[in-house]
Formats: structure tokens, C-alpha cells, sequence
């Protein structure tokens, strides 16, 4: 929690500065400061999802070109496009994060002041950003993100079990954003333990995932350790710089990002409704229990160590897999042919990774969590292939264009 405040009192300094000439346009500026001050992992997601999708209403509120995600608020007047996006995510972000909410408000106000348009516009689209954040703020209040952790830890009377909080065991039961339930595509269950893909997934990754493993090269812990971090901040740079790339106009920007973060953040309740669901123990348990799993072909390891501390939640399948999955599909719907992406990560110091190449992308994301000892071969291609289609689907749903005549 520390921890957090932390990043977000970092995250709240560096947005009082006006960043317009350093991002593509006002929504990945807000995406971007949403990204900064997002809380980890899979609630970021949410966040930013909430932020992005209310710009997207306030723009498209203005355009009309797209059915709106939640509803299109009536205009009138002269209305910059520009401050209802910078209004809707302030407002928003400032809504998901109250004990901040003066410090979004002097941002805003930043921002607006640089804006180039007529005072009544910039008036009218604040008031409308407004008003549109408000509503995605009262329409995502109880879909039951952060639920109190209702996980119930397998155990026998008297005997003592690890005590630690679990991840989003609640989120199997949250509201998605645009999947009809969690489990509509949850895929089969694991690998039998007897099985001969059990033993080769187990031995591979005990070998490659161990953190005193010496087949393991030094990139392979480079890129490990790269891909510890997580929630937006690991894969929303990538979608904003292809919005730079490909020079969209606001409305298209606002969609893109929209869709982007909606689709992660379903990922997430579709994974972990997957997860809580099977419960599949992860390496350093079953490594460590492999005396148990009756498979002649896995030996026991009583002392055996992942590269980093294991997440926890149970393992199967691989979030950051059905993450990789997910955002590559959103990003090629931008079409071909792909520009060269780039990310840098805050658990890899100093350390720039690129891809001209998604296919290499989502490569590296399923390698690095077997090298990094927290997930079976096995479990990273079920992910990989969840994301696909958790990401077909809801492309296919929501934000669809309208007809020329529905426009106005």
C-alpha cells in the first residue's frame, strides 16, 4: 500500500506539468497520466479503462460517429472536443481516487489553459467531460472490482495455511465491461499430473524458472525480470504509440484507447474467473510436492525457488499471456504493417525492449513467465489464445460505427 501511495504521489507531480507536446494527443496525454496513478495490476486496468471510456463517450457525444459505450450526452453550442476528453478523465480519475481529487482538478486546469480554442467551447466541453465521467463513475460503482477478498484457502480443522491476501479473488464474479459473463470463455482444464505434458511442462520450467537455474542465459533473466511488471503500465504505451504512428483523429483516438483498455481489463476477469475457478498450483508448489502428483517422470525439488516471488493467485492460465493475446489483436486492428514498439520497465532499470513484430511479442511475454518460474508451458498458450478471443469479441461489440444518418 506504501508502496502505492508512493507511485501515486510521483504519478501527481509529474502530471501538474502540461504534457501536450510530448504526447500524440489529449486522450493518450490522459491515458498516460491515468497510466502514471493507476493502482497495480488488474485494478489500474479498470481504472484506466473507466477514464478512457469516458473521454471516448464525451468526444464521440460531440462526433456521433460511433455508438456510444454507456450513452451520448445532448450539445449545444460551440464544444471543444478537446476539453470534454480532458475533462471526462480528470473528473474521472479524480472520482476513482478522491483523497487526490484537488490535484487532478489543478492538472486540469493546467491543461486547459494550453488548449487553442474560444472560451464558450472550452466552458461547454468541460461541462460535458463532466457530466460524462460522472455517469461511467455511477454506472461502474458496484460491479464488484474491489469486493472484500472472499477467497476461502483449502485447509483441515487446526491446520495452518499461508495467510497472505489473494489477488482479485473477487473479480470471477465482477461485471465485465463487455463480455457477457466472466466465465463465457473460460477454456478446459489443465493437463492430467499423469499425463507425459504434465512431466515435460514441470521439467522445463523447473529447470528454466528456478532462480538459481544455470540453463537459464542472461537475457532470458533480462527479459524475466522485465515482464515482472504489470497492469496498464505494461502495455498501454504500446497502444498509444501506434495512435501517434497512425496519426488518428481524436474521436478514432478516443475509441482505440477505449477498446484497448476495455479489452485488458475483461482479459483480467476472464483469466481470473479461469483461475479461481481451477485453482492449478503453481511451480514452487508443485515442485516442491512432486512426490504427490503419482508421475513417475517428475522428481521432487523440497527447496525450489522461482526467479522472483510468485503472484498470488493460483496459476492457470497465464495472465500476462491472455494480456499479450488480447492487446496484440486490438493493436493489429489498427492495420498492417506494424510499426517497431518499444517499452521500457520499472523492474528492468535501464532496459529498452522492441518488436516489429507482434508475433514476437506475444513470444517473449509467454517465455518470460516460464523463465521467471511462474508459469507452465502449457498454461501460457491457453492464455495466449484466451486473450484472442476474449479480444474478437469484444471488438466486435462495442463502439461500433453508425450510419451516416445517425450520426445527428
Amino acid at each position: 500500500m506504501k508502496r502505492h501511495l508512493s507511485a501515486l504521489a510521483c504519478g501527481l507531480v509529474s502530471m501538474l506539468a502540461y504534457t501536450g507536446n510530448c504526447g500524440a494527443d489529449t486522450v493518450t496525454d490522459w491515458d498516460a497520466k491515468a497510466t502514471a496513478v493507476a493502482s497495480p495490476a488488474a485494478l489500474g486496468e479498470r481504472e484506466v479503462a473507466i477514464v478512457d471510456l469516458a473521454m471516448f463517450d464525451a468526444v464521440n457525444s460531440i462526433e456521433r460517429r460511433y455508438q456510444p459505450y454507456l450513452e451520448q450526452l445532448p450539445t449545444s453550442g460551440p464544444t471543444s472536443e478537446d476539453s470534454a476528453a480532458a475533462s471526462a478523465a480528470a473528473t474521472a480519475l479524480a472520482g476513482l481516487h478522491p483523497e487526490a481529487a484537488a490535484s487532478f482538478k489543478t492538472a486540469l486546469a493546467e491543461y486547459l489553459a494550453h488548449l487553442d480554442a474560444a472560451p464558450e467551447a472550452l466552458a461547454n466541453g468541460t461541462r460535458l467531460g463532466e457530466a460524462v465521467a460522472l455517469k461511467m463513475l455511477e454506472a461502474r460503482a458496484h460491479d464488484g472490482a474491489t469486493a472484500p477478498d472472499p477467497y476461502r484457502p483449502r485447509t483441515k480443522p487446526g491446520q495452518y495455511v499461508p495467510t497472505a491476501v489473494m489477488v482479485c479473488s473477487s473479480w470471477p464474479t465482477m461485471q465485465p465491461f463487455a463480455l457477457a459473463s466472466p466465465s463465457q470463455f473460460r477454456p478446459g482444464p489443465p493437463p492430467s499430473l499423469k499425463s507425459r505434458e504434465w512431466a515435460v511442462d514441470y521439467n522445463e520450467i523447473k529447470e528454466l524458472g528456478s532462480k538459481t537455474s544455470t540453463r537459464r542465459s542472461a537475457q532470458q533473466t533480462e527479459t524475466a525480470r522485465f515482464w515482472l511488471m504489470v497492469g496498464p503500465q505494461a502495455y498501454h504505451p504500446l497502444a498509444r504509440q501506434l495512435v501517434a504512428e497512425r496519426h488518428l483523429s481524436l474521436l478514432d483516438s478516443a475509441r482505440f484507447m477505449a477498446l484497448f483498455a476495455v479489452t485488458l481489463t475483461d482479459a483480467y476477469v476472464a483469466v481470473f474467473d479461469a483461475k479461481y475457478h481451477y485453482e492449478f498450483w503453481r511451480p514452487v508448489t508443485a515442485i516442491r510436492n512432486a512426490d504427490l502428483n503419482d508421475n513417475p517422470a517428475t522428481e521432487r525439488d523440497a527447496t525450489w525457488q522461482p526467479l522472483d516471488n510468485t503472484p498470488m493467485h493460483p496459476e492457470y492460465p497465464c495472465a500476462h499471456c491472455i494480456l499479450s493475446g488480447a492487446a496484440r489483436v486490438v493493436l493489429e486492428s489498427l492495420g498492417q504493417p506494424m510499426p517497431e514498439l518499444s517499452l521500457t520497465s520499472p523492474t528492468a532499470p535501464g532496459v529498452t525492449h522492441r518488436w516489429s513484430s507482434l508475433d514476437d511479442f506475444t513470444a517473449e511475454v509467454a517465455n518470460a513467465r516460464i523463465w521467471a518460474g511462474f508459469h507452465y508451458r502449457f498454461s501460457t498458450r491457453v492464455g495466449t489464445a484466451l486473450g484472442r478471443q476474449v479480444a474478437e469479441y469484444v471488438a466486435g461489440r462495442i463502439m461500433q460505427p453508425v450510419s451516416r444518418t445517425a450520426q445527428r
